[in-house]
């Protein structure tokens, strides 16, 4: 966490409190006395009205004219916050377990009325994986991977981690810099610089075994590795033009290295500009299909032949 975002937190913390202690700041933040210290001082600084108690087990005490106002939501916010909530069931997504205690934590800061459009919110709304009879019950398991949570934490600390993961029946290290986490077709990957084998890889979560962080003694710099992935990055090769239907299905599903760049201040032309190994069977069948599901409105500038060849191999397919 940064520094200026830890210190906003602290205020926020302080301001709901009428008396603290430096211990029960270190705790709360994970941070050293010292450090618990200097940010009081700067809070102090911003002009929030905080008396010091003398003693050994001495504290602070918050005076009651303080500088930050209550937290209070709009309709809208309550509303935006509660469909996120239910939006993210069977997603498996991290810290879910504290979704209960949010949700409890809201309805506290509302109002009657606001309360009941909540209720009727969730009577009204269904999602994916929702069970209509009873939109409480969960049809899917709700909790990510067990080492999903600690992978983050992980992460947040240092880039540098050592994983062991499941490779057909045996488990191998791979000693990572952990360049993207992100979720895909409902399973969560590792997109990281393998310090070994010079090379980005990808990983499933579903996969990890084990994670910890990787010795400092054993690291290549943060510049190198940046400067080796710039080398590796590969040459372009594929380059459409995409209209307003081609546009929505793009929105709709993409792999995460494609990108397009509208080209009218309306957003219904684009250009696609990506590179695809065509010596990757598996990734070709891949994207040909991709391409299928972008539909017609699709104009061909740029495009590797045995791309082009396995798009005419789905379309004989489909019209003989």
């Amino acid at each position: 966490m940064k520094k200026v975002e830890r210190v906003n937190i602290i205020m926020r913390y302080i301001n709901n409190r009428a008396h603290f202690t430096i211990s029960e700041i270190m705790r709360e933040f994970n941070i050293s006395r010292s450090t618990a210290i200097r940010d009081i001082r700067e809070i102090e600084a911003m002009g929030m009205p905080l008396i010091a108690e003398v003693g050994r087990d001495g504290g602070y005490f918050v005076m009651n004219n303080s500088i930050l106002p209550t937290v209070r939501f709009t309709d809208n916010e309550i509303k935006a916050l509660f469909i996120a909530f239910m939006a993210t069931r069977n997603q498996q997504l991290p810290y879910l377990k504290s979704r209960q205690s949010l949700a409890e934590k809201l309805l506290g800061l509302i109002s009657e009325n606001q309360q009941d459009d909540l209720v009727l919110l969730n009577q009204i709304l269904l999602f994916e994986g929702t069970n209509p009879n009873n939109p409480d019950l969960l049809d899917l398991s709700d909790l990510p991977h067990p080492l999903l949570e600690k992978l983050i934490q992980i992460i947040l600390l240092d880039s540098y981690v050592l994983v062991s993961i499941k490779e057909e029946k045996e488990i191998k290290s791979h000693s990572l810099y952990i360049l993207h986490l992100y979720r895909e077709k409902s399973v969560w990957l590792i997109e990281g610089f393998d310090l070994q084998e010079e090379k980005s890889r990808i990983f499933s979560v579903d996969d990890l075994t084990d994670i910890e962080p990787y010795p400092e003694k054993k690291r290549v710099s943060e510049k190198k590795i940046l400067n080796q992935l710039r080398k590796q990055e590969e040459v372009i090769n594929l380059v459409l033009e995409l209209g307003p239907k081609a546009i929505a299905q793009f929105r709709k599903y993409h792999p995460l290295k494609v990108s397009i760049s509208y080209t009218n201040p309306y957003q219904t032309t684009a250009i696609l500009r990506t590179f695809v190994n065509v010596n990757k069977s598996e990734e070709m069948v891949e994207f040909t299909n991709w391409l299928l599901f972008l539909g017609e409105d699709i104009k061909i500038r740029e495009m590797p032949e045995g791309v082009l060849k396995g798009l005419q191999v789905r379309l004989n397919f489909y019209c003989p």
